[in-house]
């Protein structure tokens, strides 16, 4: 077999997505819900069973899939706490807005299942929060590294090899996308707003987290910086934002994965981050 990057990339994708069509099956014949989140976790893992199993293949061993913490010292930190705050930025930017002018509720009784009105309502509110923030912080780790541990611990440094970062970013995010498509479509994996309206945004919000995905792995050299942005926003987004929110119509529209509010934030990002892509070192993007 010819050890070349889009070997590498071909293998990883055939592998990746004949699992994946197992779980999707799966899925759609479960549903989401119940059951249906240790398949989600199972479909989750794919990407990183297509990473190691190309690694192994082509070259005997797991070197370039971005294991380590990359950097030294506070050089390697200051990438993992960036890629944790970032999506509680976006979340106070977009659901605040949404929750200050009234185009959806702040509903914190159904985020702590506590009464707002009752003695001791604060404190419970900010335990459940440090909850969500440490403990399932870590479980959300654990689902979100078996989908960089593929998309961009193998193919997004595989993709630099061949391609500028503008194209591979593009790339990446269709791809990505398309991961996606069959629980969006078939299993319920969407909000209330119309299929068609969410899976746009959907799309729309791939491509742009996808810039700020690859520019961390690339910059930082570890795949670690993208595990923490996509937990963080797994976690920061679904379990506290949206369930904090309470629907008024227009509000499924605005917030979520699904809405345009989380496509106009990360865009800014994803502009910042295009506009630093000098930064990346040369050696890792093709010219």
């Amino acid at each position: 077999m010819k050890n070349s990057p889009k070997t590498r990339v071909a293998l990883f994708l055939i592998v990746t997505f004949a699992l994946s069509v197992i779980f999707y099956w799966l899925i759609i014949a479960k549903g989401i819900g119940g059951f249906g989140g240790i398949l989600v976790l199972g479909l989750m893992w794919c990407p990183a069973l297509g990473a190691i199993v190309t690694r192994l293949v082509t070259q005997k061993n797991l070197r370039g899939i971005g294991i380590g913490l990359g950097g030294r010292g506070a050089a390697g930190i200051k990438y993992l706490v960036a890629a944790y705050l970032l999506p509680v930025a976006v979340g106070l930017a977009v659901y605040g807005a949404v929750w200050l002018s009234g185009l959806g509720g702040f509903n914190p009784e159904r985020f702590m299942g506590y009464p707002a009105g009752a003695a001791g309502a604060g404190s419970v509110f900010l335990r459940t929060l440090a909850i969500q923030l440490t403990v399932v912080f870590g479980f959300s780790v654990l689902s979100a590294f078996g989908e960089e541990l593929g998309w961009r611990g193998l193919l997004v440094p595989e993709l630099a090899k061949m391609m500028s970062y503008g194209k591979l970013v593009l790339l990446s995010a269709f791809i990505w996308a398309l991961y996606h498509y069959p629980i969006i479509l078939f299993s319920g994996y969407r909000s209330t707003a119309p299929l068609w309206y969410a899976t746009i945004m959907f799309t729309l919000d791939v491509f742009a987290i996808s810039f700020i995905f690859a520019w961390l792995r690339l910059r930082s050299g570890s795949v670690w910086p993208a595990v923490v942005l996509h937990a963080s926003h797994n976690l920061i987004i679904q379990r506290v934002f949206d369930v904090l929110t309470t629907d008024r119509g227009p509000t499924s529209f605005i917030t979520s994965e699904f809405g345009i509010g989380l496509v106009v934030a990360y865009g800014a990002v994803a502009l910042w981050c295009w506009r630093h892509r000098g930064d990346l070192p040369i050696s890792t993007v093709a010219r």
